[in-house]
């Protein structure tokens, strides 16, 4: 039997985590292969929808990499999106679904070790959870 590779979608925004990641990988520096990448203006405009749509739809796990203080749309963006992903945690609790397989950090611009570091470390915390439950 394979070993489970978990699908990790992450939110990423145009301005401030997209280059961070681009960088990682122009660095040709590993994380899972399995991660998928939408870019959005700003991380506080994801819904907590989105989010469970995603795992709900065959993700493991769904990561979003916050403009954090460097946000140019709105001042308070790091406590939104940590409401959205606190909302998002909750809606899985009631789905009987893991809320760790929500997760969010500021990722800047340069920040491409940084973003290894997150693919891996919840990667290897999605795979201890094994897949998750597709709801029909």
């Amino acid at each position: 039997m394979p070993e489970f590779s978990p699908k990790i979608l992450v939110f990423s925004t145009d301005n401030v985590s997209d280059p961070g990641i681009d960088l990682a990988g122009r660095n040709k520096m590993h994380y899972p292969s399995t991660v998928y990448v939408i870019s959005v203006p700003c991380s506080s405009a994801i819904k907590p929808s989105w989010i469970v749509h995603a795992i709900e739809s065959g993700f493991d796990g769904v990561f979003i990499a916050a403009d954090g203080s460097d946000c140019s749309y709105v001042s308070d963006c790091t406590a939104r999106t940590a409401k959205t992903a606190s909302a998002a945690q909750g809606i899985l609790r009631e789905k009987s679904l893991e809320p760790g397989r929500v997760r969010m950090a500021a990722l800047c611009s340069v920040c491409a070790e940084s973003f290894q570091k997150h693919m891996k470390s919840f990667g290897e915390a999605l795979r201890k959870m094994g897949p998750a439950k597709k709801v029909e």
